[in-house]
């Protein structure tokens, strides 16, 4: 799968993208709300590198089309007609719109392709996600173990 945005390109991750993933993401600080977290270079490449699959679940790369940077990542899995989502953020580039333009875009994507639902699940402390959630239209559904669960139905 590969999508662009007005400033990104979403699309598998290469060799190239690990090390700037790992840099955020071994921030145990800013990855607080996170899992995914805290795992080897080689951990990494076998989870992130090869072919993803939307029904196993799949973390894509998040890229700046002007410099080529990594600057997140997505992680999409299919049920059916359902995707549950997932995003993070480089801590230098956030606060910047660049979530909201992704996911906005991947969710157009994803509906014009059938999807009829999103999920997302996040901690109630991640008051940033929460709100990005929000202005992207979902409500809060339930709470399953410790994290609050946000749907978005496809209205045709």
């Amino acid at each position: 799968m590969q999508l662009m945005t007005t400033r990104c390109l979403i699309r598998p991750f290469e060799r190239q993208d690990i090390e700037s993933f790992m840099t955020y993401r071994n921030d145990l600080d800013w990855m607080k709300h996170q899992s995914f977290k805290g795992l080897t270079r080689e951990e990494y490449e076998s989870a992130l590198l090869g072919k993803p699959s939307l029904h196993q679940g799949a973390q894509l790369a998040i890229i700046d089309q002007t410099t080529g940077e990594l600057i997140g990542d997505v992680y999409i899995q299919q049920e059916e007609t359902t995707y549950w989502i997932g995003y993070t953020i480089a801590p230098t580039r956030a606060r910047q719109g660049y979530a909201f333009e992704v996911m906005s875009g991947l969710i157009h994507h994803l509906a014009d392709q059938g999807a009829e639902a999103f999920k997302a699940g996040v901690l109630e402390t991640n008051e940033a996600s929460i709100a990005l959630l929000k202005k992207l239209n979902f409500t809060y559904s339930m709470t399953e173990m410790d994290e609050q669960i946000y749907e978005l139905p496809i209205l045709k």
